[in-house]
């Protein structure tokens, strides 16, 4: 299943993306803090309305997967831009290291556990992008997956090949597969980090890995890139989205699962001529019912 791709923070499908050409923050004559407020606050509003037209539908299944650098917010982006949805319809798998079973199967097993089913939204905080930027720069967890056979020079390419065949068996399905890189810079991410060094009730959200993860910051940078070359495709594209500024970024966000759930075909369920006549049937029964105290005094 293709889609039109909003036009806006799209990473380009013809693999010539470049993380130095996306910013990381907003112009700085846009919108500001409190018309971002409102804005997402309508957009959250349409979200909810599109998600149960969405489950109504029963045809199609939404993933929206999140992947950015430590402190770029995808906790809070998340919280903010799905706050207003059904939490019966939707669900957050946080990704973190793989389990002694998960690494027992082949690396997207445990995600393909975790899909939305249809008429559902899934959420991926860290997904099964981490198995080619984690463990790209950290090769050395590899050893741990007791892999058959592995070729430093071909195991990215592989497996971000491997993504993309499985990307496009979702989107063949019904699954519409949506995903977002915050784009953080290193000045911002060190702000954020002294912040919760600094704060006693954000001292918790800090450790000592995360230093290390920002020594590796081009090394990083180059994983992203070539990931981001390799899988943003039409049946299932990366955002760049700015991660500077919070407020932008979730509307950001916002703006673009409005705008990609828009174009489904949705439709709420027909009804045919015997269930009208049932609707009929039972609303004149309920009618005809005598009124209890309660509803007596409700209908006073």
């Amino acid at each position: 299943m293709l889609f039109n791709a909003p036009d806006t923070h799209l990473v380009p499908f013809d693999g010539r993306f470049a993380v130095d050409d996306f910013a990381t923050a907003p112009a700085p004559d846009g919108p500001s803090k409190s018309e971002l407020k409102a804005e997402l606050a309508d957009l959250v509003e349409q979200l909810h309305e599109l998600q149960r037209v969405l489950f109504a539908d029963g045809r199609y299944a939404l993933l929206a997967v999140f992947q950015a650098m430590d402190a770029a917010g995808k906790d809070s982006t998340i919280r903010k831009v799905f706050s207003g949805v059904n939490p019966a319809g939707i669900r957050t798998t946080a990704f973190g290291a793989p389990s002694s079973l998960e690494r027992s199967h082949e690396f997207l097993w445990r995600c393909v556990q975790r899909l939305p089913e249809r008429g559902k939204i899934g959420i991926f905080n860290r997904s099964h992008y981490e198995e080619v930027l984690v463990v790209r720069v950290k090769p050395e967890l590899l050893t741990r997956q007791r892999l058959p056979r592995v070729a430093p020079e071909t195991i990215w390419d592989e497996r971000l090949e491997s993504i993309r065949n499985w990307e496009l068996h979702l989107a063949r399905n019904g699954v519409v597969v949506v995903k977002f890189w915050l784009h953080l810079s290193p000045e911002e991410q060190k702000r954020r980090f002294l912040r919760r060094i600094e704060q006693p009730d954000k001292n918790w959200k800090f450790v000592a890995e995360d230093l290390e993860d920002r020594r590796r910051w081009d090394v990083f940078m180059h994983a992203y890139q070539d990931m981001l070359r390799q899988t943003s495709r039409e049946h299932a594209p990366w955002y760049a989205i700015p991660a500077d500024w919070k407020p932008y970024t979730r509307v950001a966000v916002a703006r673009t699962l409005v705008q990609v759930l828009s174009q489904l075909d949705l439709a709420w369920p027909g009804v045919d001529e015997r269930q009208q006549q049932v609707l009929a049937q039972s609303r004149a029964e309920l009618l005809a019912e005598t009124e209890s105290p309660a509803e007596q005094r409700n209908n006073e």
